[in-house]
């Protein structure tokens, strides 16, 4: 009974780092796919800024966070794994299931928040401020913006009562859709795919200049959301990204929370420019 109590962290760290690993593997292929055939045509500069910027925004964001989603998220669902709605619920499909379901529709409601409440919004609109749709916009994320997000799933996890490791298994699914749904890429019978799951044609839409179609599409992974609560939206956006000065590194990004655009230009001369003169 103790040895297979002792394994089975084991064979569930080993499922998640291979489930990581399909995860990176699916990125990369979805850059090289979409460098080969793009959906929406980029310019060269402006694919390569967006590239450069979301990477180094994934990197610097992660380096600060790892200790916090280490001993937070995870540490919390540990801690709380017996608690909550589906704490006493025996471990198998069922649970896996309606732990996927109700985390996939804490994360709508939380994007959803994140539209209509203005101090959310001005650390999640540096994700909309990318002007080139690709997978790495999947990257483009306020730090204070995925630190309140952490916050809210440490929330969340007490409240739903799921093992840690399945709450990391859904994480990392999570991650492969959001670089799915970003891919600058036109997929094959889309339009029945979209009545399933959240396509790139929806998350685009999500990506409009315009806020009366950016407002919109809130979903992951499940396009049920979005239906039910009636914030689905089907169209081609003529314009992708925002009103925003476009930020040429990560401290530019960073900064565009918390001034406005007047402010901006005033200062810009104090940030680092990336550009010579």
């Amino acid at each position: 009974m103790n040895a297979a109590i002792d394994t089975q962290p084991a064979a569930a760290i080993a499922f998640n780092q291979a489930l990581f690993g399909l995860a990176i593997l699916a990125f990369v292929a979805l850059l090289v796919l979409e460098k080969r055939q793009p959906h929406l045509p980029f310019s060269t500069k402006i694919y390569k800024e967006s590239l450069v910027t979301n990477t180094a925004a994934f990197l610097i964001n992660n380096l600060i966070l790892t200790v916090l989603r280490a001993s937070s998220l995870f540490l919390v669902a540990q801690q709380f794994a017996d608690f909550g709605l589906l704490g006493k619920l025996e471990n198998g499909p069922v649970k896996w299931l309606l732990a996927f379901a109700f985390f996939d529709l804490a994360i709508y409601a939380w994007h959803y928040a994140s539209h209509r409440f203005e101090w959310l919004w001005r650390f999640h609109k540096i994700h909309h401020s990318d002007k080139c749709f690709n997978v790495s916009t999947g990257f483009r994320f306020h730090v204070f913006d995925l630190l309140l997000e952490i916050l809210y799933k440490c929330v969340f996890v007490v409240l739903i009562g799921v093992d840690a490791y399945l709450v990391l298994s859904i994480e990392i699914i999570e991650l492969f859709f959001i670089f799915f749904h970003h891919a600058n890429l036109r997929v094959p019978h889309e339009q029945t795919l979209s009545q399933l799951i959240i396509t790139p044609s929806l998350h685009r839409t999500h990506h409009s200049k315009l806020r009366s179609e950016h407002d919109s599409n809130y979903g992951i992974v499940l396009a049920i959301w979005d239906r039910l609560f009636g914030t689905r939206l089907e169209l081609a956006p003529a314009q992708i990204g925002l009103d925003l000065i476009e930020a040429e590194n990560f401290i530019q990004l960073f900064s565009l929370a918390f001034i406005t655009e007047r402010q901006f230009r005033k200062l810009l001369r104090w940030i680092p420019n990336s550009k010579k003169p």
